[in-house]
């Protein structure tokens, strides 16, 4: 009888953890944006003090930026994706990799080069929301 009182009355089901709109690659993209900008203004002034900071500010916004990342590779993006999208594996990988150059640099070329494999991302993600 309690079993009955307290049993679920909906049931419900999703292939994500919360309904797909938390998911979004333009949170990444956003904070590679960020970096950029933040190593286009290091060229720019020669300020110890600002370039301190710029370092600091450029290094949290890659962090973010892969944690956003790894949050699709791990809970968004499901084996039917993998299957329908076989490079996707190694574009996580490539953007990881490209956003952790870009956090250890103040060339402009690898903030880019992050955004770029984002952009791929996300055509894939938009891909499969689609579906």
């Amino acid at each position: 009888m309690l079993s009955r009182l307290f049993a679920p009355k909906v049931k419900v089901s999703a292939h994500c953890d919360l309904p797909c709109g938390v998911y979004d690659p333009a949170q990444a993209r956003i904070e590679a944006e960020s970096v950029k900008a933040v190593q286009e203004k290091m060229a720019g002034n020669d300020d110890p003090h600002f370039q301190a900071r710029a370092t600091v500010i450029k290094e949290q916004r890659a962090e973010l930026a892969k944690h956003h990342v790894s949050v699709l590779w791990s809970d968004y993006f499901k084996p039917p994706h993998f299957e329908k999208y076989p490079e996707l594996h190694q574009l996580v990988n490539d953007t990881l990799k490209a956003l952790s150059a870009a956090k250890a640099s103040t060339d402009p070329a690898t903030g880019q080069k992050a955004l770029d494999y984002i952009a791929q991302i996300d055509k894939i993600f938009w891909e499969t929301k689609k579906a």
